[in-house]
């Protein structure tokens, strides 16, 4: 497991806010149907970092620390 120091977890935090849209860029898990390119809207960043998504898919799976990793998209 990928410990997250204070600053990081602040930082994703204030990055990844509730209503965040983000995309899927890594998941490392062989079980989830999620695929590079999803999209989803964040709900929340718990305490040990993972940021909490609801995919479009309709998959809730969050983004793991360390492990997994997405990007905020730009909205207009």
């Amino acid at each position: 497991m990928n410990r997250i120091s204070k600053e990081q977890l602040l930082h994703l935090r204030e990055k990844y806010l509730p209503g965040t849209r983000v995309e899927l860029l890594k998941m490392n898990d062989p079980y989830s149907d999620l695929s590079r390119g999803d999209t989803g809207t964040v709900i929340s960043v718990d305490d040990i970092g993972t940021i909490h998504v609801s995919w479009d898919s309709g998959s809730s799976l969050g983004i793991v620390y360390g492990e997994d990793s997405c990007r905020v998209i730009e909205t207009q």
